[in-house]
């Protein structure tokens, strides 16, 4: 079987070959597995002083933030700039903790590989003797050999000229000799190599053990570098998006009455006495606003779908669409909680729940009414102690932050197969031993979401192997494409072709899998939506997005 013959691969590769040398190749390569651990360290520790550069150029960065002008309707922003770009640094001198520790993993995996080694090498030592015996015999046979063809072409030779007698006897004697000595070391080298070859199979063995435990032991290391990293990028992401959020939750009008009340000089006229009573909250949203006034707050739904294309057939798509509801409260809005002994209940309503499969609400936070006969729709009220202090924590934690993020529930959609991807592929690859082909074909479905929206940023990668040489493709020349928007205006209306012909060196490829990337901004495939309740609150925003996740295509 293929497991079998794996597990012997040593053994039928390097046994045999003319000079016997498969010891020293595999010796030798076992000695290359340490130069690669201790490259690989290297590898890691430059990547850790760039990102530890890289930091320290941040946090100088965050530094100078707090030199600039305090002045005027702009100062607040450089709080929002610092604060992002110290938190940025931060995540990369985090990455620069995990690599230092990854770095002493391997250290200590070169120094029990040189001990593995130094074991192997003696466990070793009676193969190479082997080794050395098989080599010394098979020169001596083939001497021996070359020798008793000498001896008896001679003696032929002075058969057919009519030599005399005498002079056959004493070739025959040289003759005899010479077939002793050849047949003597037949029957050694006979001996010899059934030890050698015993030997030299165990060893054989015992080498491919190690590299297999090498191997393993480097995809190890690089599986948590590549975790580290990734993380990392997960969190400059979070980041990033909490930079936009702030920004785009400090209004024109916020800056402006932070000026007027830190500069502002008075708003009564001298002698006379305004009395109020209304408390006055501002919101960052071989606005002012009064306590009693409806608060603003913002809703998002964030979509992403997978989806797996297998050919042209659409019946073989196979579609997952999973999406998360997250609701955004201002800064402001928790001094209006918090002094009110009960403030008003926050209920929404849930609409065109008849395309969820699944909703799942966060049980600390929200409560809902699963009698509704309406499968269209489905109520929600929060827990208005429970968000208080939750919101209270948050902001604990993040007091600069202008707004706070509450993830209020996560829901996966009914999907229909290929009728529900917004982006239909279909991929053909024609593999030759000197070139591969390859075409991609897709077409825009605007049916798949609500409202139509374009599809951004998309991106198609496919790796291509048998060592490519040259590459021809339509459009850009590159196996990654980087499209524009792709929507109903488009050429075509959103179907296109992607082709690229792979010259190869040593083919023929291997047809992989196509991966692509997009996102979508105002829409989402799900069409849910939300409304509000009651009074004491209205909906300042309602973003919608959604985004590939793991969508790819085989042929």
């Amino acid at each position: 079987c293929q497991f079998c013959l794996t597990a012997l691969l040593f053994c039928l590769y390097f046994l045999q070959g003319e000079k016997n040398n498969g010891f020293d190749v595999l010796y030798h390569n076992m000695k290359h597995g340490q130069i690669s651990s201790k490259e690989l360290s290297d590898f890691i520790r430059e990547r850790v002083t760039i990102e530890e550069t890289y930091s320290r150029s941040m946090s100088k960065l965050a530094k100078s933030a707090s030199n600039f002008s305090q002045l005027g309707t702009f100062a607040p922003i450089w709080d929002v700039f610092k604060v992002s770009t110290e938190k940025l640094a931060s995540c990369h001198m985090e990455l620069v903790r995990k690599l230092q520790e990854l770095i002493k993993e391997v250290q200590k995996y070169v120094d029990e590989q040189a001990k593995a080694h130094k074991k192997t090498k003696e466990e070793v030592a009676s193969t190479l003797e082997a080794v050395q015996n098989i080599q010394s015999v098979s020169q001596a046979l083939q001497k021996s050999k070359e020798n008793y063809n000498s001896k008896t072409l001679e003696q032929e030779r002075m058969r057919k000229e009519g030599a005399t007698q005498r002079d056959l006897d004493k070739t025959g004697v040289k003759v005899k000799k010479a077939t002793e000595v050849y047949k003597s070391f037949v029957e050694k080298y006979a001996t010899t190599k059934t030890e050698f070859e015993q030997k030299m199979a165990e060893t054989a063995q015992k080498f491919q053990d190690i590299e297999e435990s090498h191997i393993l032991h480097m995809k190890e290391i690089i599986q948590s570098y590549s975790c580290s990293v990734e993380d990392t990028h997960k969190q400059i992401e979070e980041l990033h998006q909490e930079f936009v959020n702030n920004m785009e939750n400090t209004s024109v009008e916020s800056l402006i009455q932070k000026l007027a009340e830190s500069k502002g000089t008075g708003k009564e006229r001298p002698g006379k006495r305004k009395h109020n009573n209304s408390l006055l909250i501002h919101l960052n949203f071989p606005v002012t606003l009064a306590s009693q006034d409806a608060l603003p707050i913002a809703v998002a739904f964030t979509e992403s779908v997978n989806a797996y294309f297998k050919g042209a057939d659409p019946s073989k798509c196979i579609v997952k669409i999973t999406g998360d509801m997250t609701l955004s409260f201002p800064s402001g809005i928790i001094k209006i909680f918090t002094s009110s002994p009960s403030p008003a209940v926050l209920s929404f309503k849930l609409k065109n729940t008849s395309k969820l499969e699944q909703i799942l609400p966060n049980q600390h936070l929200l409560h809902s009414d699963s009698s509704q006969s309406d499968t269209n729709t489905r109520d929600f009220w929060l827990n208005m102690p429970a968000l208080t202090a939750y919101l209270r924590k948050n902001s604990e934690q993040n007091p600069t932050s202008s707004y706070y993020n509450v993830d209020v529930l996560k829901y996966q959609v009914c999907s229909n197969g290929i009728q529900s991807t917004p982006l239909n592929l279909a991929v053909y690859w024609k593999c030759g031993p000197t070139t591969t082909d390859l075409r991609v074909d897709y077409r825009y479905n605007p049916e798949a979401m609500q409202p139509h929206g374009p599809l951004s940023s998309v991106q198609v990668l496919v790796p291509v192997n048998g060592g490519v040489t040259n590459m021809q493709s339509i459009p850009n020349n590159k196996s990654l494409w980087k499209l524009n928007d792709i929507s109903e205006k488009s050429e075509n209306e959103g179907s296109g072709s992607l082709r690229a012909k792979f010259e190869l060196s040593d083919g023929p490829s291997i047809p992989a899998t196509l991966a692509v990337q997009f996102f979508n901004e105002g829409s989402t495939l799900s069409g849910v939506d939300m409304e509000l309740v009651g009074s004491g609150y209205r909906l300042s925003l309602n973003k919608k997005r959604f985004a590939s996740g793991r969508y790819m295509a085989d042929c």
